[in-house]
C-alpha cells in the first residue's frame, strides 16, 4: 500500500464544456481507518454525465463540489485496511470514493460486490448505477406493457442502451436517438432496438418520430431534454409515461435554452412525466443487481465498456464522455 494518495480536485468552475485546466492533480497521505472505518484502494473509477452538474456552483439535488475538493464519483476497489466489523481486508467494495486512489469509509453508501460473478468494471455500469438507473427508472416509472412503443433519447449511453433492452424483454417496440450512425447501428444490431436515428443529421425530430413511431409513443425515457423532448411531447399517446433521467443537452450550455410550452400535451393525453433519482430505490439495489446479472448471464442484456487505463487520465475520460466520444460505459482503470 502506497503512502501517498493521488487525488483529482476541482480547480475551477467551467463555462460550457469542462477543460483539463478545471482539474488539479494533488497528493495527500493515505488515510488510516478509525474504529468502524475501512480504507479502499480503488481499482476502477466511473465518469458520468451527472458529474458535470456537480462542477457548477448552483445547488441541485446534491451539493456542488467545492473548489479544491475531490471530484465525486462511483468507484470499485479492494479493502486494504479495516477496523469495521462488516468489511475485511481483501473484500471487493463499491462506494462513492471519488477521483482518488484511496478512499476512507464508515460503510455509508458502500456495499460488497462479487468479482467472481462479473468483472469489477461491470459494477460501474450494467451492474452499477447506470444499470440500476435503467432498471428502476424505466420499469418503476414507465411501467411498460407488451406492445407499447418506447422511445429513448441518448439511447447509446450507458443507461439508454440498457433501457432499450429492458423494453424488448417486456415485449415493447423500441426506438432511440444517438449522436453517430455507428451508435445507431449498434443499437439496432446489438441492443435489439427496432429503429434508431442520428439526431445530429436528422434534425426534424417531429417528422422522424412520425416516421419511426407511426402509432405514437407510449413510454419515453429521457436522458437528453431539449428539442428532442419537445418533439416527443407532441407525439404522445393517451396515458403515456415519461421518465426523466437526465438533461444532457442542457448541462454545458452557457445560457439556458428557451423552449416551447408543451405541457399542454400531458393534459390532452392524460400522461405522466416524472423525474427520479436512483437513490430512491437504495434498499432494493440487491434486487436490481441480481435481476440485471441474471439477464446478462442469459444473454438477454448486452453491454459494452469504454475503459481508459491510468488514473492520470481521469479528466480526459470525463471530457471525451461529455463530447459523446465514448462507445459504451466510460470508466478508468488503475
Amino acid at each position: 500500500m502506497s503512502n501517498m494518495n493521488r487525488q483529482w480536485t476541482l480547480a475551477g468552475r467551467p463555462s460550457g464544456f469542462p477543460e483539463e485546466s478545471n482539474f488539479s492533480l494533488v497528493e495527500s497521505a493515505v488515510p488510516d481507518p478509525g474504529d468502524g472505518e475501512f480504507v479502499v484502494k480503488v481499482e476502477a473509477w466511473s465518469v458520468d454525465p451527472y458529474m458535470r452538474g456537480r462542477m457548477n456552483a448552483q445547488q441541485s439535488y446534491s451539493a456542488p463540489v467545492e473548489l479544491g475538493a475531490v471530484m465525486e464519483g462511483g468507484t470499485v476497489g479492494r479493502v486494504v485496511a479495516s477496523k469495521h466489523s462488516d468489511y475485511a481486508e481483501g473484500d471487493t467494495v463499491y462506494g462513492k470514493f471519488g477521483w482518488q486512489e484511496y478512499g476512507l469509509c464508515d460503510g455509508t453508501g458502500a456495499y460488497k460486490v462479487d468479482p467472481d460473478f462479473a468483472p469489477m468494471s461491470a459494477y460501474l455500469g450494467v451492474l452499477g448505477m447506470p444499470g440500476l438507473t435503467a432498471y428502476f427508472g424505466f420499469l418503476e416509472i414507465c411501467k411498460p406493457k407488451e406492445g407499447d412503443t418506447v422511445f429513448v433519447s441518448g439511447a447509446a449511453g450507458a443507461v439508454g442502451a440498457l433501457v432499450g433492452q429492458l423494453a424488448k424483454i417486456h415485449g415493447c417496440r423500441v426506438v432511440g436517438s444517438a449522436g453517430t450512425d455507428e451508435k445507431c447501428a449498434y443499437l439496432v444490431s446489438e441492443c435489439g432496438y427496432d429503429a434508431a436515428f442520428n439526431y445530429k443529421t436528422d434534425t426534424d425530430y417531429v417528422a422522424k418520430l412520425k416516421e419511426l413511431c407511426p402509432n405514437g409513443v407510449d413510454c419515453y425515457f429521457d436522458n437528453v431534454g431539449g428539442a428532442i423532448t419537445d418533439a416527443v411531447l407532441v407525439s404522445l399517446n393517451d396515458f403515456a409515461r415519461i421518465s426523466i433521467c437526465g438533461q444532457i443537452s442542457q448541462y454545458n450550455l452557457e445560457k439556458p435554452e428557451m423552449g416551447p410550452r408543451l405541457v399542454w400535451a400531458l393534459l390532452v393525453h392524460q400522461s405522466k412525466m416524472e423525474g427520479f433519482l436512483v437513490f430512491r430505490w437504495l434498499e432494493r439495489y440487491p434486487e436490481g443487481i441480481k435481476q440485471m446479472g441474471e439477464w446478462v448471464k442469459e444473454g438477454k442484456i448486452k453491454y459494452r465498456e469504454d475503459i481508459i487505463d491510468g488514473f492520470e487520465n481521469m479528466p480526459k475520460a470525463f471530457i471525451r464522455m461529455l463530447h459523446g466520444e465514448n462507445k459504451g460505459k466510460q470508466s478508468v482503470r488503475a
